[in-house]
């Protein structure tokens, strides 16, 4: 994992495409802009247990019991 400190208005670059702003910090709290391209997913990380939850598992019988 790479740590870098940032101040408010400080950007990140990722690769040549996504960029990440420090837009606000206020209170233990912390906004951040992202600028990406719209094929590439973001997600918060309390979401991603629900992403893969919608979806059958593969070869999940779909008959309801």
């Amino acid at each position: 994992m790479l740590v870098l400190s940032r101040k408010l208005g400080e950007k990140i670059y990722i690769g040549d495409n996504i960029c990440i702003t420090v837009v606000d910090i206020d209170r233990g709290k912390i906004r951040l802009g992202i600028e990406a391209p719209r094929d590439v997913p973001i997600y918060r990380q309390e979401l991603l247990p629900l992403k893969g939850a919608e979806a059958p598992a593969p070869n999940a019988s779909t008959v309801p019991h």
